[in-house]
């Protein structure tokens, strides 16, 4: 086995969030819409923290050494108002762990709370929250990163249909986690039947709808200037609306072409949070698409929780890459 294979990293991750997906289904259909709210007014649910508590035990145990940089804290669970809210997560992580204790589950969520390393995860247990709530889309993202750059990526897409891969005569796969690893390509696992095809879709544009994949939430990105992007490289389909990472998801099998979050130029410092792309980003490469920010630049995930080198995102086919990048400095 070729030490540069990470067969094991992608197996373990992809079984983690599997269990995710699990308990993320199960807590929606027995507690719609039921949200907490975060000390920055964002939304939170019983789900975010019992998946992050999942994912970050499995990963602890078949890698012990790896830190994990993940979007939430267990320290909201230990506040006294919280306890209802505690004993219900430590009830769902006890699907996958029957024994773990409450106070485990809270160590869990929080080996997630590790800063940036030479090699690292990266993880966003539920990204689209407020997709998540709505009964919408929401992706579980997991991902491996050495050097800045990111080697495996898991992204887990519970409630998106896509075009069997085999054939689109085949109608639709409800479900789906895509799986991608550095030089191996992107394959996607179905929810349904259990089974795994793969996805390369973004190399060139035959098959491909002609159109901009987009956030439902306006406050992401430049809507306008994104809009209009899409318009000067020839998308002329209507935008498709998704929330989270789903986008490149989207990409990377071809029902977009472009995926982009450009930042708002009232707001010229903002930077991205790394488990908010590294998930998504490898599998729209893998797939053979081009993935870099605004300026052309490859993202950097390795200097901190935020992609403090790189302003704003373009995910596109590989055709329409160099088109876009024109256009950016046009409009």
């Amino acid at each position: 086995m070729s030490p540069l294979s990470y067969d094991l990293e992608q197996t373990i991750a992809l079984s983690a969030v599997k269990s995710a997906v699990t308990i993320c289904e199960r807590v929606r259909m027995e507690r719609p819409g039921q949200a907490i709210t975060k000390p920055d007014s964002s939304p939170v649910t019983i789900a975010d923290f019992a998946a992050q508590a999942v994912i970050c035990q499995i990963i602890h145990d078949h890698f012990p050494d790896d830190p994990i940089v993940g979007e939430e804290s267990g320290a909201l669970l230990l506040q006294p108002e919280m306890a209802e809210h505690w004993q219900q997560v430590t009830n769902y992580v006890q699907l996958v762990f029957p024994s773990i204790a409450p106070s485990t589950v809270v160590e869990s969520i929080n080996l997630g709370r590790a800063q940036v390393q030479e090699r690292f995860w990266t993880l966003d247990p539920i990204d689209g929250t407020k997709g998540y709530l709505r009964g919408d889309q929401y992706a579980i993202a997991l991902a491996l990163i050495e050097g800045g750059e990111v080697k495996v990526g898991i992204l887990g897409c519970p409630a998106l249909s896509i075009p069997h891969p085999v054939s689109p005569r085949l109608g639709l796969v409800h479900g789906v986690i895509f799986v991608a690893v550095r030089g191996q390509g992107t394959r996607v696992f179905t929810l349904t039947d259990h089974q795994t095809y793969p996805v390369g879709a973004s190399a060139d544009l035959q098959g491909v709808i002609l159109r901009l994949t987009e956030s439902i939430e306006t406050e992401h990105g430049d809507l306008p200037r994104q809009r209009a992007l899409a318009k000067a490289v020839g998308l002329g389909e209507p935008p498709l609306q998704l929330d989270s990472q789903v986008k490149y998801g989207a990409v990377a099998c071809g029902e977009a072409a472009l995926y982009t979050r450009l930042i708002w130029k009232k707001e010229p410092n903002y930077r991205e949070n790394i488990w908010d792309h590294a998930a998504g980003a490898i599998v729209v490469e893998e797939a053979g698409g081009i993935v870099t920010d605004a300026r052309g630049n490859q993202l950097d995930f390795g200097c901190s929780s935020k992609l403090v080198n790189n302003s704003g995102i373009v995910a596109c086919n590989r055709a329409i890459h160099g088109a876009v990048l024109d256009a950016l400095n046009r409009i």
